[in-house]
Formats: structure tokens, sequence, C-alpha cells
């Protein structure tokens, strides 16, 4: 009896649902889908491979979305809309605000920091964050760039014996001592040490967020609990909030003492005058001193600046280490202008090197767009919504913006999309119909504050290895680059960015 009851409520509680979504699925049935899309599951079975596979899947929709534009993609009974052409981008980037439902695996770990919180708590928070990074702040930090890249590239030389290695305990520990640096004022010397806890914590925590977010199971907390994940997202959690809340007491603690020694000083700290202030500085003073952020807010804004910063600009920077030792002419120039700039001493950089750089940029830039380390966005549908290309997207859904299908897509870069090409980015070639054909920082009202900050540190690293080293042994005869690539919240390369070097005869 009891079963069946069960039973039809079963069969109630279902019909009832589906009635409820009507609209959903009759919007839902306008727009394409893919040919491996299965009943009920629709494209989860996909995504049950470990990260490899995952990106893999992603790609493939991507080429799919460039045909029509724009796909659907039910995961289970969650509605996705994957979309690549860059107008429908830019409206659905303008018009979705709200991060999907899936972030809150994210919010977990580090909070409600200004890229993942609701629009609720983001609207004020970017507000204060803004004025944080206006260029003549972010330039003071070339000092830190500058110190910590040449110590990566000293360190470095143990490993310069034409053997292949990964660099990316190289890579992520300068990004994390850059970054601890300007963002909290800790010089957390990550590159003195053979272990990190603080980056080995965070780099297992985003895996456990990825494995989430991909596999349905893993995603209610009830039986989340069940799973070993759980205990290391707990241990994980646990090493950056400890390390942060005790960053952030001491600093309070700083500035009190600072005003009290200096009372005749302006409360508001002077934005011109950040010789030595790091972000954790400014947030505080911006936010209202005391009254302003209390220290959650902060472990919060700190945690997601710390985290998005060490990780994308360590990706970024084994991407384009990758590509020069798939390219020796490419490598070489970069070189020739690092010589012409630099000439033969071994000085450090200083801000008014960038302007001089423009090959680095333009091969940097280039290497963003193929290999962009945020592939995907995701936003939450509130209303029905039409989009230029006239689709309707149906409340309740989400839209997948695919940076790295709008990146390859053939109608706004040519045929020759997938092939490496620095000098598309010289001034005469350079110019797109739409801005979000290439948004390796994203777009909109929510695009990445800290996008020049990201590719000042990249600059900087880059050219001072390529100073000191050649990459070697990579050599590709494909225009089109190829490299096998993983999805755990960044996009990474699957080898840990196993490359060669060999020092420089002019050392």
């Amino acid at each position: 009896m009891i079963l069946y009851l069960l039973v039809i409520l079963t069969v109630l509680w279902t019909v009832f649902f589906k009635l409820k979504r009507r609209q959903m699925y009759k919007l839902a049935a306008l727009i394409p889908g893919p040919k491996k899309e299965l009943p009920i599951l629709g494209i989860a079975h996909t995504f049950l491979g470990d990260a490899e596979g995952t990106m893999s899947s992603l790609q493939y929709y991507s080429y799919v979305s460039m045909q029509h534009g724009i796909i659907r993609a039910w995961l289970g009974h969650i509605l996705y809309f994957i979309v690549v052409d860059p107008v429908d981008i830019e409206r659905a980037l303008k018009t979705f605000m709200e991060k999907d439902d899936l972030h809150r695996f994210i919010r977990k770990v580090i909070g409600n920091g200004g890229i993942f919180a609701p629009v609720s708590i983001w609207r004020r928070r970017r507000k204060i964050l803004t004025p944080a990074f206006s260029p003549k702040i972010v330039e003071k930090f070339v000092a830190v760039f500058s110190e910590q890249s040449e110590k990566m590239s000293e360190k470095l030389a143990e490993c310069a014996n034409g053997k292949e290695f990964s660099v990316w305990s190289h890579l992520s520990s300068y990004t994390l001592d850059a970054v601890c640096e300007t963002v909290m004022g800790v010089k957390m010397d990550a590159q003195g040490k053979s272990v990190s806890p603080f980056l080995m914590s965070m780099n297992t925590l985003m895996n456990v967020i990825c494995e989430r977010i991909f596999h349905l199971w893993l995603q209610p907390d009830c039986i989340f609990k069940l799973f070993p994940q759980y205990k290391v997202q707990k241990d994980g959690i646990g090493v950056l909030h400890s390390f942060t809340d005790d960053v952030i007491c001491k600093k309070r603690e700083e500035l009190k003492i600072e005003k009290q020694s200096q009372p005749e000083v302006d409360k508001q700290l002077d934005l011109q005058d950040y010789k030595t202030r790091s972000f954790l500085d400014m947030l505080i003073s911006l936010s209202g001193g005391e009254r302003g952020y209390n220290n959650v807010e902060l472990r919060e804004e700190v945690l997601t600046l710390t985290v998005a910063g060490t990780d994308t600009s360590a990706v970024a920077i084994g991407n384009t280490l990758k590509i020069l030792g798939k390219y020796p002419k490419v490598q070489e120039k970069l070189y020739a202008e690092l010589i012409e700039v630099f000439g033969e001493t071994k000085r450090p950089l200083v801000k008014e090197d960038y302007a001089k750089l423009k090959y680095l940029d333009r091969v940097v830039k280039e290497t963003l767009r193929l290999f962009p380390p945020v592939p995907f966005i995701i936003r939450k549908v509130l209303k029905d919504s039409k989009l230029p290309s006239g689709y309707v997207l149906p409340a309740g859904s989400g839209v997948v913006v695919s940076i790295w299908g709008a990146h390859r897509d053939p109608k706004y870069w040519g045929p020759d999309a997938e092939n490496f090409d620095p000098d598309r980015f010289l001034p005469e070639r350079f110019n797109l119909a739409n801005s979000c054909s290439f948004m390796p920082f994203s777009n909109g009202p929510r695009n990445c504050l800290g996008y020049q900050y990201a590719l000042m540190s990249v600059k900087a690293a880059v050219s001072a290895i390529i100073k000191n080293y050649k990459v070697v042994g990579l050599e590709e005869t494909s225009p089109a680059p190829k490299m096998r690539m993983k999805l755990e919240i960044m996009m990474k390369a699957v080898d840990g960015y196993r490359i060669a070097l060999e020092k420089r005869s002019s050392l």
C-alpha cells in the first residue's frame, strides 16, 4: 500500500513538475540540440569522465554551437544554452547578470567575493573595488612582478638542462608570491619552499569544486558529505580561511597603530601614494575603514583575488611558454625584442618597458585567444529573454558563454581561426566587429577588473624566462597548436606544463 502511494505521488509530482515547466520545454524545443543528447539524461552522460573528458565535451559542444550560434544542452533536468556568437554573447552578458547556481560550490569555499557574488552583493562591492584597480595603482605593483619573476628565473636554472620537466609548480609559486604580496601585503615565499600548504589546499579545492559541478551525484550537500571529497574540502577551507583571517587581523591592527601615530593624516588612504600598499589596505580604507567591510567580507574579497589571480596568471604563462616552444621562430623574434629593450644587462623590468614590448603583447594575446584560462562563463536566465539571433531563452535556464568557442569561430576570425598568429593583433589588422569576439577576461558589466594586473604579471614572467632560457623540444609543424587540456575551473594543460629549457648562450 505504501509503495503504491509512493508511485502515485511520484507520478503526480512528475506531471506537476513538467506542467510547471511547459514553457521552458516549448522554447527549448525550438533551439537545436546536440546529437549526443539522451532522454532524461540529456548530455550529462558525456561528463562522467575525468577533467580532460569534460573539457573535450565542452569543446565539442562549442564547435556544434558555431554551426547555429547557439545550442541547447540538458544536464539531467537542468537546461543550459551554449552560446558562441559574439552578438548574442554581448546581449547575454549585459542582460543576465546573476551567476548560475553552480557557483554555489565555489561560494562554499571562498564566499561571496566580487567575481562569484549574487548581484545584490556584487553591485556594492564592485563600486568599492573599481578604484583599487585603476592603472595608476596597478602599475605600482610592477616592482613586485619584476622581483618575483626574476626570482623564478633564477630558480629555473637548476632545471635548464634540456630535459623535460613540469614547470607548473614554478609558475604557480611565482603567481602566488606576487598575488599575496600585492593583495595581502604578505611575503609568502612559496618559491623558496618545497611545499606551500596554502597553494596545495587551493589547487585541491579547485579540483573538488570542478568535480561537484560536473558530477551530479556530488551536488546535493547531504550526499556529498558521504564522499571523501567532503573532508578534503573541509580541511582545505580551514587552511585558506585561517591563513587569510590571521593576515586580516594583523593588517587591521597595523592600520590602527598607523592611524594613531599619525592623527593629522586623513582617515582615507591616499590612493595616489600606494608604494607599499596592498589591495587589502585599499579594501579596508575604501569600504569605510573600521566601519566598512567586516572581516568575513574582507576574507571573501581577498581570497577571490588570490585564487583568481594565482591560477589565471599561471595558466596564461604556462600556455605561452608551451606555444613558444612549438614555434621557435616566434620565440626568437620575441627574444630579439627583449634584447632590444633590455640589452645584454640583467636589469629588472620597469613599467616603461611594457609599452616597448609590443611583440610580447601580441604573443600573449594570441595565446589567450586560443587558450583562455577561463573558457566558459555561466549565467542564470531569470525571465524569458530574446537574443539578437531571434532565439528566446526561457526563465529558469542557464547560459554557458563559450569564450573558447567565440575565440575560434571562423565567421569572425577567418578560415585560419585555429592557427597561432600573433600578428592578428597588429593595430592595422585587429579590427573586430564585436568586442565579445575576444574576451579572455570576460566582458560586460561583470568583466574582470584585474585584466591589466594579470597581463602585467604574465608579461613580467614570460620576459624574465625568455631573456635567460630557450624553450626547446616542442616544435610543431602545424600552424594550429595542439594541446591536451582539462577543465579544473580554469582550463589547464593535462601534462602539468611539461617543457624543456636550455640556457641562452649569452649567459
